[in-house]
């Protein structure tokens, strides 16, 4: 049924944000069934971005590259309902860095897939342009949040301003702890806490402003 209480530019916007929503879950849900199901593979040692590698690393790569590519619908929904540049640039960032981490894939370590020497192991090109996609598409979610931060406070939306930093605060020190190349178990789980973060703050804004678009 469509929504009569809604104009067909607001549609859009909406159709937009509805990646938002959905990024972010599907995401979730595909790195832990493979985690959780993939021989080899211990969610307190390794990184979700391993998956890409294997028989079965092209399901952890299409689903950077999916996942990615909704992130930069998504970032153009924020531009049409924030009215703003700023941040819809550096979610679109992020949702590159997805993108660009799936088509240059992690180098295998750490024992994973099954055969791979322990150790960090060898160091290629694509590897190294993965973590530099990883980084940067970080970088940018992480700006992004102190971004809608400050434009939420200025709005006087105490709520949303606080919540948009305490992520930003949180996901850059999970993100600052694995890139140090610590390996502990304390270490990964944090990263791993911090990518569930990041993305429910997505989510989470992605269906205010639906709610809040007509």
């Amino acid at each position: 049924m469509i929504d009569t209480t809604c104009t067909p530019t607001g549609r859009v916007t909406r159709s937009l944000l509805g990646y938002g929503v959905l990024a972010g879950p599907l995401y979730v849900t595909v790195s832990l069934a493979q985690a959780l199901t993939r021989d080899g593979f211990d969610l307190t040692r390794h990184q979700w971005s391993l998956l890409s590698n294997g028989a079965l690393g092209w399901i952890q790569v299409a689903n950077f590259v999916v996942t990615g590519l909704m992130v930069i619908a998504s970032a153009v929904g924020l531009r049409r309902a924030l009215a703003t540049t700023w941040a819809p640039r550096l979610v679109a960032t992020y949702g590159a860095g997805l993108v660009c981490a799936g088509i240059f894939r992690a180098d295998p370590a750490l024992g994973f897939p099954p055969g791979t020497p322990a150790g960090t192991g060898t160091v290629t090109w694509h590897g190294i342009l993965h973590f530099v996609a990883g980084g940067i598409g970080f970088a940018g979610l992480i700006a992004a949040c102190f971004v809608v931060a400050r434009r939420f406070a200025a709005e006087g939306r105490t709520g949303w301003a606080g919540y948009s930093r305490v992520t930003g605060v949180l996901f850059l020190a999970a993100f600052v702890g694995v890139a140090t190349g610590a390996s502990s178990v304390a270490t990964n789980l944090g990263f791993v806490g911090g990518v569930l973060i990041a993305w429910a703050w997505l989510t989470a804004l992605s269906i205010h402003l639906y709610r809040h678009t007509s």
